[in-house]
């Protein structure tokens, strides 16, 4: 007997991010279109009033303005009704505290999605860990609307936010200085520059290439300040 189950595609790095237009507790969004010219961090958790997608949400919500300023808006989905997100995000800020976080208010628009049309379209459910919630998907989209990093979490996982940001803010150093970023990067870590053929051609290729560092034809480093950084990727 043929599944019934119809099986959409996940979206991958590289893609353009689907398309999809949903009610959220902050009104109507076309995505990506709205957020043309902006980073998004399009991510869903598994329900609401729940203790790990919580302190998630109150994480998410006090770290709204510093992800702004690196140009990123945030949008969050899961599969209930815009009736109960409403009523949790309202128990949230009278009622929660969490490493004290009190009083937290989400701006951030948080969608709609009981037919699960979105959740499906990215990959959200995962049949193995629950046909019936989204697991914790997070979705880089870049300003020109293609998807540049995913990371999935189980449901039982909470997300690392150190993590989200770095990422973001190393995407975009890679996009701002044609580089790439090593294991554990932080913003004043030296970069890697990446392979020309040979140091020498790498070295010819780069501005600063005096203090290039090359320890194979492979492998190449340079310092990149921090504050040249965060100059470039941060709003003022």
């Amino acid at each position: 007997m043929e599944n019934e189950t119809q099986i959409t595609p996940m979206p991958r790095i590289g893609d353009k991010a689907p398309e999809f237009k949903a009610v959220t507790t902050q009104g109507g969004i076309n995505f990506p279109a709205d957020y043309s010219g902006s980073w998004v961090i399009l991510f869903s958790h598994p329900a609401d009033f729940t203790p790990v997608c919580t302190s998630e949400f109150m994480t998410f919500a006090s770290l709204e303005d510093k992800f702004a300023k690196a140009n990123c808006k945030l949008v969050g989905l899961s599969v209930d009704g815009l009736y109960s997100h409403i009523a949790w995000l309202r128990t949230i800020k009278d009622k929660i505290e969490y490493k004290g976080m009190k009083d937290v208010e989400v701006k951030f628009p948080l969608i709609e999605d009981i037919t699960m049309e979105v959740a499906k379209k990215y990959g959200m459910i995962q049949p193995g860990e629950s046909s019936t919630k989204a697991v914790r998907a997070v979705f880089f989209v870049d300003p020109k609307g293609i998807i540049r990093a995913i990371i999935y979490y189980p449901l039982s996982l909470g997300r690392n936010f150190d993590e989200l940001y770095r990422a973001l803010i190393a995407m975009q150093t890679a996009d701002a200085f044609s580089i790439a970023t090593p294991a554990d990067w932080q913003p004043g870590d030296d970069v890697i520059v990446p392979p020309a053929g040979s140091c020498g051609v790498a070295k010819d290729r780069m501005e600063g290439k005096e203090e290039m560092k090359c320890y194979d034809w492979f492998f190449c480093t340079k310092p990149i300040a921090k504050e040249t950084i965060l100059k470039t990727v941060l709003k003022k």
